[in-house]
């Protein structure tokens, strides 16, 4: 390991480390590396820092991750370690601690024996063995699942493969998106097929959803591998399949049909297999053609389906609209295959730059009912709104409305990448339960009653398939659920006008209020020189508490359907954001229902790489009593020695945050390195008072701007429809 990586588990800086290499003749010896970049044993290292009562200050899984590194690249351990995670969820807390002091040899000996027990369950697993190098590895495994958890352990091993067979492309579908998508299958699925499976996070989601039959493919092993352990640990109950292999050329099921195929398939692949696969029968709908890959992976799962199975898809927006696909587009109209189009907001999904849609079929029935129309929801439009903290111009003004070039991979079935958690940056901050109960609301009426179905301009729309059929066969939702003039009521967007003008105003006074200079001094001729503390030696001395929410998925999650809580559930994005608790079942882990008290400083664990939001805020009354959704970290300090508002104020700063965290484009915050000054309680207050200003300040700004641009959209859709007039002016009353 090296000088930087020493520091970040001790929890000091560089200069630090490099003042103990001069100072204490026992530091260990550089063990390799070259003289200005020397490497260090980390055992010996690990040993030395206890012996001066240093505990490591790194997460499990980057200690995980460090173990692995010092294996170097080829070793094949992470590969290997795939069955002992499934083995060791199995163990108690204790029986992992134990297993994890026993010395090397025996270590290694019981870790085969353990792992031994279910090579089956994982595809392509050899007969374990591990060496004698292994063993700080297995000790790290061991510990990260024992503190963060089996799933955590199997996403760090995930990575490891993957970066160690320099793939490229492999995103991981955020936790809120597979559980939208599972939730679009009729209740009562019970067999279900993901031939893309990549990391299982779709699958595990139709467990979830009381699914009791898996199948799942991916063209890598390594995605096999941890698609399995992840079944093994979200759904030991359900029965598992999983192979390997490239699903178009080599289907590992091909007398199989299901219930219901939920898929996320690779996108822009041009070596899909067009030419040895021209003749293939389940084109049923037009051979795809090359540059279409995505229509072929429609067809795959459409093939897979008994009569009147659905299929849910995650699709790119351009299938909606190139012009390559538009006979099979038309077919699958025309068939009646094809149910709805849902559009997602940009940033929900990787890639993050565009907006990607679901896309649900359902295959038609011998006899069965005629399908006269296709249901078109624009997600990205209401996300929108949601997030300007107002409704829209067609929320309040509609009569009828009801209320409430390489291939891009997707945890998918060929090539790899940059590792999987970079999916969960959008998903720590995003509205998906808002966006999740908007979509299911509008799916549930038109499903169940698609002839009187009632449209919901600029929202939803069912249109019939004759009106589709046209040259184009565009099937992008926006396109199809625009509001126009005559769904807009102008007397009640006048009045929503004069409403957001008002608060508008009233927000304005407020910013100006919350921005008013005074009182604020220099600190003398050069900056203030602290003694700083992290939280995890203030954890120590007992001046805090941290408690930790589990992510969706990972240690406890038994499959079945998501808890039912009668509490709000405090959501990584309400923190950022300043919001109430917002959050619902979906965003709370079975294992994390951690109550949420006035005074607790709230940290975000997850974060994209130049977010500006908040990282830090303190629970009000307002917050007291819900629950503690994903993605957060919770310090409960206390009131006698520590300042909850000094302490998130300092907690949130930038450097704070940028030295306390691993990742570029997503950022995964350690809260047991973060630092604070260690300043007597008196003076805390003073900087916890400046910094609740500051905090004000940042919500205020935030709600101006959320106003007036509300109140810019809905004017310009007034004036452009021709339902709002211009207002007179000095000028106009002349003329």
């Amino acid at each position: 390991m090296t000088a930087a990586e020493i520091s970040r588990i001790a929890g000091v800086t560089r200069a630090t480390v490099s003042n103990w290499r001069r100072r204490h003749d026992d530091f260990p010896a550089p063990s390799g590396g070259t003289e200005t970049s020397p490497l260090y044993d980390l055992p010996a290292v690990q040993a030395w820092l206890r012996g001066r009562g240093h505990t490591s200050t790194a997460s499990p899984t980057e200690e995980l991750r460090t173990a692995l590194r010092l294996l170097g690249p080829g070793s094949g351990v992470a590969a290997r370690l795939f069955p002992l995670v499934a083995a060791a969820s199995r163990r108690t807390p204790e029986e992992l601690a134990e297993l994890a002091a026993v010395p090397d040899d025996q270590l290694i000996a019981q870790a085969e024996k353990t792992a031994g027990e279910l090579p089956a369950a994982v595809p392509e697993a050899e007969p374990v063995r591990y060496g004698p190098d292994d063993a700080g590895a297995v000790r790290a495994l061991l510990g990260c699942v024992r503190e963060a958890g089996a799933q955590a352990a199997v996403d760090v091993l995930a990575e490891r493969e993957l970066d160690e067979g320099a793939a490229s492309g492999v995103y991981q579908t955020p936790e809120g998106l597979a559980l939208l998508m599972a939730r679009l299958l009729p209740a009562g699925t019970s067999r279900v097929l993901d031939p893309a499976c990549g990391s299982g996070t779709l699958l595990a989601a139709a467990a979830r959803q009381g699914a009791q039959e898996l199948y799942g493919q991916d063209s890598l092993p390594v995605q096999g591998q941890r698609t399995a352990v992840r079944l093994l640990l979200a759904a030991p109950e359900a029965e598992t399949t999983i192979r390997v292999g490239d699903s178009l050329r080599a289907d590992a099921f091909p007398d199989v049909t299901v219930d219901a195929v939920l898929c996320n398939p690779p996108f822009a692949d041009r070596d899909w297999g067009h030419d040895e696969l021209a003749y293939d029968p389940r084109w049923a709908y037009g051979l795809p053609p090359r540059f279409e890959s995505e229509l072929a992976w429609v067809q795959h799962a459409l093939a897979h389906l008994e009569p009147g199975g659905h299929a849910v898809m995650l699709l790119p927006p351009a299938l909606a609209f190139r012009s390559s696909g538009r006979r099979v587009r038309a077919e699958l109209i025309r068939s009646g295959a094809l149910r709805a189009v849902v559009s997602l907001p940009a940033r929900a999904a990787y890639p993050l730059h565009i907006g990607l849609q679901i896309w649900v079929f359902q295959r038609p029935e011998p006899g069965g009912t005629d399908r006269t129309t296709v249901l078109f929801v624009d997600g990205e439009g209401e996300q929108r709104d949601g997030a300007a903290g107002a409704p829209s111009a067609t929320d309040t003004a509609t009569a009828g409305t009801r209320g409430g070039s390489r291939p891009r991979r997707s945890g998918s079935s060929s090539s790899a990448a940059s590792s999987a958690p970079a999916s969960s940056a959008s998903a720590a901050s995003f509205d998906w339960a808002g966006l999740t109960d908007r979509v299911l609301g509008q799916w549930a009426a038109f499903t169940t009653a698609p002839d009187t179905y009632a449209d919901e301009p600029g929202v939803a729309r069912a249109v019939p398939l004759v009106d589709l059929l046209d040259d184009v066969v565009d099937v992008t939702p926006a396109r199809h659920v625009r509001a126009t003039a005559a769904d807009i009521d102008p007397a009640a967007l006048a009045r929503r006008v004069h409403d957001l003008h008002e608060q508008l105003a009233e927000q304005v006074a407020a910013l100006a209020a919350a921005s008013a200079s005074g009182g604020w001094q220099p600190s003398g001729s050069s900056a203030r020189e602290w003694r700083t503390a992290t939280v995890s030696d203030l954890g120590r001395g007992g001046a805090l508490t941290v408690l930790r929410a589990a992510t969706p998925g990972t240690r406890g999650s038994k499959g079945g359907t998501a808890p039912t809580v009668d509490r709000p559930v405090l959501t990584a994005r309400d923190v950022s954001a300043g919001n109430p608790p917002s959050g619902g079942s979906v965003d709370l882990h079975a294992d994390a229902a951690q109550p949420v008290a006035a005074g607790d400083v709230l940290v975000r664990a997850v974060a994209s790489g130049g977010d500006a939001a908040a990282m830090t805020r303190v629970a009000d009354d307002q917050d007291a009593g819900a629950l503690l959704g994903a993605h957060i970290h919770l310090l409960r300090p206390d009131p006698a020695r520590l300042d909850p508002w000094f302490l998130a104020g300092f907690l949130g700063a930038e450097d704070n945050i940028a030295s306390a965290s691993t990742g570029s484009t997503l950022v995964h915050v350690t809260p047991g390195r973060l630092r604070v000054p260690l300043l007597p309680l008196e003076e805390q207050r003073r900087y916890g008072e400046a910094f609740r200003r500051v905090y004000e300040l940042r919500a205020a700004v935030r709600r101006t701007a959320d106003l007036a641009a509300d109140t810019a959209a809905i004017l310009t859709t007034g004036l452009t429809a021709g339902v709002l007039l211009p207002p007179d002016t000095p000028d106009s009353r002349s003329a």
